[in-house]
């Protein structure tokens, strides 16, 4: 036992009560100890000053657009730390638009605050499953993004455009004994206009007709057209067509439907290269709308589809995102010196490289949500390192992951995988740790993953810690103001969890210590049923027992 801990016993059933923590003995009690609180009321310097005489890049995490909107909050961080990273603006989900494009407006905003008062920025993240665009993300994978075939080749097959008449990306063809307009409201299938066909007599073909605009067309290829129909009154009737500008046309044939919205498919083979569709009416009398018309080349939707076609676009994507000529690396090429390149990589049970097939997701599925991994397996992030240090040369990369302190098999994982990364050319510069702990963790379980962490030569780094006095995240949690005996244990975590690293990890490989987040109130682990204290300020900014038990143990205290 420590001696410098001065153990409060009368606490011990308060600390119970309010963690809803069963202790079975005294033995785990004393592995945790609980600090007097009165020890830590050593607060007269700054926490960068503290840890500056050791080599250690102090951080606080931020948020935008916080630090442009709350004096106090951007000049705590300026006193207190040397380093902020980013909890959100310099993501995927953050910057890159469900086109793909990209915008820096909130990054730079607050890049531009931070620096401007004097603060370094840790880069984070590049290769993670959350926070990601993952409607674009989708999309490419799925084969009907950017740059790939299996794009509709129908101009404005939902007849959104145009008006009355005038039906842009159409053109009437025949109207022999019909007319065509656009229909509005009730008689759409989706969004706010169809194609309406007004057969006033029945004729002897199909004589009124209306043509796409014109497309590119592969011979040999198999093509799918798809789209939706209903008539006003029973007995419709209608033929669909490809007209390639000579005597080859494909024909559907005669299609009935009913006084429903039914969707029609129907695919032809091309025999030339530029086609028009047409919708062929005027044999019953009737009135016809048709909506979301679609035209897609299967064959090469099909061969798009592969998983080696897949991998291939999520990968192209994965490099115009760190390292294309407008991607983030790039972006920040030579002002961000260290990058958390590949975020919590492996599963929570066995340490597995983390896909969705081992990660619990909730229901609802989050919509920022995707797994690089699904597509790329152990490659991607290779890849998103290789891509990183072609982006900036000279920039630290990181990998970073939690519950190293907790899960032994995730821990051996983790550094099995960066040897392995390693082997195949990365350049990993160092390891984070996040530690989201709690005043109750083993102690132990801290000093074997700090040793794990050195053993591997690499630095290692602190990357975002919080300690919870609410540990099972229990609802109804009320401590307002917490009690006295929960902040004095926080302290002691606090304290235990620095002066471990700097005893377990050599003076050459120690790098930083980055806590996540600023005041209380504005932690993430809050939420309209949770209640936590998990930070180093209070609401007013006011430094807690947790900001002394860091900077004592800075200093070695």
């Amino acid at each position: 036992m420590n001696k410098r801990h001065t153990y409060r016993w009368a606490f011990y059933g308060a600390l119970v009560m309010i963690s809803g923590g069963v202790f079975p003995s005294c033995s785990k009690f004393d592995k945790v100890g609980i600090l007097n609180t009165g020890n830590y009321k050593d607060t007269a310097g700054t926490l960068q000053a503290a840890a500056t005489p050791d080599g250690i890049l102090f951080g606080l995490e931020s948020d935008y657009p916080t630090v442009t909107t709350n004096a106090l909050y951007l000049a705590t961080i300026a006193r207190e730390a040397s380093v902020t990273t980013f909890g959100y603006e310099m993501k995927h989900g953050a910057i890159v638009q469900n086109d793909g494009s990209f915008n820096y407006a909130n990054a730079d905003a607050q890049f531009n605050a931070v620096t401007t008062a004097g603060l370094q920025v840790h880069g984070h993240n590049l290769f993670w499953y959350q926070n990601q665009n993952a409607t674009y993300l989708n999309s490419v994978a799925g084969g009907s993004g950017s740059g790939s075939s299996a794009q509709n080749l129908i101009t404005n097959g939902t007849f959104e455009a145009g008006s009355g008449s005038s039906i842009t990306g159409w053109s009437v063809y025949n109207q022999s004994n019909g007319s065509f307009s656009l229909a509005t409201g009730s008689n759409a299938y989706a969004g706010n206009q169809s194609l309406q066909a007004t057969i006033n007599a029945a004729g002897s073909n199909y004589n009124t007709q209306i043509a796409s605009t014109g497309f590119t067309t592969i011979v040999g290829h198999q093509y799918t057209v798809t789209f939706f129909i209903k008539a006003a009154n029973a007995g419709g009737s209608e033929q669909v067509e490809i007209q390639y500008g000579g005597p080859s046309v494909n024909y559907s044939g005669n299609m009935n439907n009913t006084t429903n919205w039914t969707q029609v498919t129907w695919s032809f083979t091309a025999n030339g290269t530029n086609a028009i569709l047409l919708f062929d009416m005027g044999l019953t009398a009737n009135v016809y709308y048709i909506d979301n018309v679609t035209c897609i080349d299967a064959t090469a939707a099909a061969a798009n589809s592969t998983p080696t076609a897949v991998a291939a676009r999520v990968d192209s994507v994965l490099k115009l995102w760190i390292a294309g000529p407008n991607g983030i690396v790039t972006h920040y090429a030579g002002k961000v010196k260290a990058w958390d390149v590949v975020n919590e990589p492996m599963s929570d049970g066995t340490g597995a490289l983390r896909t969705s097939s081992n990660t619990t997701i909730p229901t609802p599925e989050p919509s920022d949500w995707f797994f690089w991994s699904d597509y790329l397996g152990r490659t991607g992030a290779l890849h998103a390192f290789q891509y990183a240090k072609q982006a900036d040369p000279n920039a630290l990369l990181w990998i970073n992951d939690y519950n190293l302190e907790s899960n032994t098999a995730k821990l051996d994982s983790l550094i099995a995988y960066v040897k392995e990364l390693q082997g195949e050319g990365a350049q990993i510069d160092g390891i984070g740790t996040e530690m989201h702990i709690a005043w109750n963790t083993s102690y132990a379980g801290i000093d074997a993953a700090f040793q794990a962490l050195a053993a591997t030569g690499l630095k290692v780094r602190i990357s975002e810690l919080d300690i919870k006095i609410n540990p099972s995240l229990k609802t109804g949690f009320t401590a307002v103001p917490p009690d006295p005996a929960l902040l004095g244990a926080q302290a002691d975590m606090y304290h235990y969890v620095v002066s471990s690293y700097l005893k377990n990890v050599p003076a050459k490989q120690r790098y930083g210590i980055t806590v996540w987040g600023v005041d209380d109130p504005q932690s993430w682990i809050n939420s309209p049923t949770v209640v936590d204290y998990p930070l180093l300020f209070d609401s007013l900014f006011h430094k807690k027992s947790a900001y002394s038990g860091v900077f004592q143990a800075l200093k070695g205290q």
